[in-house]
Order: structure tokens, then C-alpha cells, then sequence
């Protein structure tokens, strides 16, 4: 029984490592101290409204990343770190300073445009600055919905080392 189990539970943890490895998935490699450029998509807990919900969807977020991510070796749902590398400002003034907190987490996402099914992505769910959090949506693609092959992997040439 113990030895079934164990074999159940090696196979839930390795078999999603084994399809991400053998597909021909774009990776992404992204080493610490890389900076990124991230889309605005949404804000969550808009309840708590703040000079954030002003910026429009699309708005560029530079982030410099603090941890490296390696699609090869970083498991899916793992955090990463960054900050904010340039101030974000709107007409009324900056509302993200630079040097801000970042978190993010690196995530295989189900893309049925996509040839494989799926898609590496890095999204950035929260930004805390002077003490203040905010709890957001910010991805390497302009946009969520699928498009045409448009991987983080291709469409940011500076995150990928050799």
C-alpha cells in the first residue's frame, strides 16, 4: 500500500516536470539583475481605489529581477523578487516610485492558441511601496488573451542567457 502510494505520488510530482521538459516549449531564462518590461492587465481589491486604478491597462512596469528564474529547474507557482526599476507616473504624479517591492510568480499556463498547450509566464502580483501594498496584474504579454506565438521567451531578447 505504502509503496503504491508513494509511486502515485512520485509520478503527480515528476510527470509535470517530464511534459514541460519533452515539449517544445520556448524557456525562459532570466538571470538576477535583468530588467523586464511587464504590462499592466488588472488590479485586484479594487475597493481599496488608489492612484494605481488611474494607469490604464497596458501600462509598462520596468522591473529589475532580484531572483534568477530557469523554466528548466524553477517549478511552477514558484514567487520571484524584483523592484521597480523606473518610476511610474500618471498626470496627477508618480504613483509607483522606483525601488518599489515587487513579488511575482512563475506560472505554466494552459494557451490553446498555443502549439503545445501551455506557455511559461511570469506575472507580478503585488508591489508594495512606502509600507503601501498593492495588489495587482502585470505579465510580459501586452495581453492574456492568446496570440499568435507571442512567448515570453521571444518577445523579451534580454532575459535570456546563452
Amino acid at each position: 500500500m505504502r509503496r503504491s502510494l508513494a509511486t502515485l505520488v512520485l509520478c503527480l510530482v515528476v510527470a509535470p516536470l517530464i511534459l514541460a521538459q519533452s515539449t517544445g516549449m520556448k524557456p525562459i531564462r532570466v538571470p538576477a539583475g535583468a530588467v523586464l518590461t511587464f504590462y499592466l492587465q488588472t488590479r485586484l481589491n479594487r475597493a481599496d481605489t488608489n492612484a494605481v486604478d488611474l494607469l490604464p491597462k497596458g501600462t509598462q512596469l520596468s522591473i529589475k529581477m532580484l531572483d534568477p528564474i530557469d523554466s528548466a529547474t524553477t517549478r511552477d507557482g514558484s514567487e520571484f523578487r524584483g523592484i521597480v526599476a523606473s518610476q511610474v507616473v500618471s498626470p496627477d504624479g508618480v504613483v509607483i516610485h522606483a525601488d518599489a517591492e515587487v513579488k511575482g510568480l512563475f506560472a505554466l499556463l494552459r494557451s490553446k492558441n498555443h502549439p503545445e498547450g501551455f506557455r511559461y509566464e511570469l506575472l507580478i502580483t503585488e508591489i508594495t511601496d512606502a509600507g503601501k501594498s498593492i495588489r495587482l496584474t502585470a505579465s510580459l504579454n501586452e495581453s492574456f488573451v492568446d496570440g499568435p506565438a507571442q512567448t515570453a521567451a521571444n518577445r523579451q531578447p534580454t532575459q535570456s542567457v546563452p
